[in-house]
């Protein structure tokens, strides 16, 4: 894969090709897996049009995919939010029409935060149809000042998540919805470690923090979902302090390398963890973010995105 004249990354089969990721599932000892666009491919900056044409046809080819192997795959659609009334109406064709469990949308779209007016009514119609938000980071902020250490990986990305959930706490989306299922990727980025500092904030300067929601930033802990995506015992604890086992979900990054080797394997290697809270974590969480029965999928067993 190129971005102009350089290479961003190679792409492998795993990437695109189902009979390889079911293979590669079996022996990870993965039973379901949920589909969603690799984020580059959003493409926000393109016309409205045009990336409402990019998403029918990538949402057609999930649905595809998992109305071949139902028991294998979940699916997450992407929209077109540059477009928010596109955004609404492909959403609606993809839960309705096409059988996907919701949708992955990016931490920011172009210049606008989450919390901007004009996505609310993607929000809205989310919490109304049932469906899952999972917001994952892209397009990092400061990229000039991150091009080496792959910085923009390993701190542009908890960033943009945690400007996300800040944006969507602050500017009272998730008051406002309470209905509204949304997750994020990898453990909330740097929330977690943070939330003690924007809850001072919150509550040394209202008036910079309260102006559009004036509920403490803390009494969210537990009003979203995290995926378990963090590669350390200690930082896995403390998320599961801060939001409960119920709101964490197995996350595995699969195909690329900031993901696990074997989904799973820091949850089941910590041995303070009861059996209950293992089983949550591997499947019961993602299944009721999702809105989806084990009964579906084969066996018992792990359910990543």
């Amino acid at each position: 894969m190129m971005i102009g004249e350089h290479r961003f990354r190679d792409v492998a089969p795993n990437t695109w090709d189902p009979e390889r990721r079911v293979a590669e599932c079996d022996e990870a000892g993965v039973h379901a897996q949920v589909l969603s666009t690799v984020p580059v491919m959003f493409s926000y900056w393109a016309k409205a049009r045009d990336t409402l044409d990019l998403s029918r046809m990538l949402n057609d080819h999930i649905a595809g995919v998992v109305a071949e192997r139902p028991t294998r795959f979940a699916g997450l659609a992407t929209l077109p939010m540059q477009a928010p009334d596109l955004a609404v109406r492909e959403l609606t064709r993809a839960v309705r029409e096409l059988g996907l469990q919701g949708a992955q949308i990016g931490s920011h779209v172009n210049d606008w935060n989450l919390d901007q007016p004009e996505l609310f009514p993607v929000f809205e119609a989310a919490a109304e149809l049932g469906a899952a938000i999972f917001v994952h980071p892209w397009d990092m902020l400061a990229p000039e000042r991150m091009q080496r250490y792959w910085m923009r990986w390993l701190v542009g990305m908890p960033t943009e998540t945690t400007i996300a959930i800040c944006s969507l706490v602050f500017g009272g989306v998730l008051e406002r919805l309470p209905a509204l299922r949304i997750g994020f990727a990898h453990g909330g980025g740097s929330f977690p470690g943070t939330i003690g500092r924007i809850q001072h904030g919150f509550d040394v300067r209202p008036d910079l923090c309260a102006t559009r929601n004036d509920k403490p930033p803390l009494s969210y802990a537990g009003r979203f979902y995290v995926d378990s995506l963090v590669h350390e015992p200690a930082a896995l604890r403390l998320l599961l302090d801060l939001v409960g086992a119920d709101r964490v979900a197995l996350g595995s990054d699969y195909p690329f390398p900031l993901g696990e080797a074997r989904p799973g394997e820091l949850i089941r290697s910590m041995d303070d963890l009861t059996d209950d809270v293992k089983a949550r974590l591997l499947g019961g969480t993602a299944l009721e973010f999702l809105g989806l029965e084990a009964k579906r999928f084969q066996g018992e067993g792990a359910l990543t995105t």
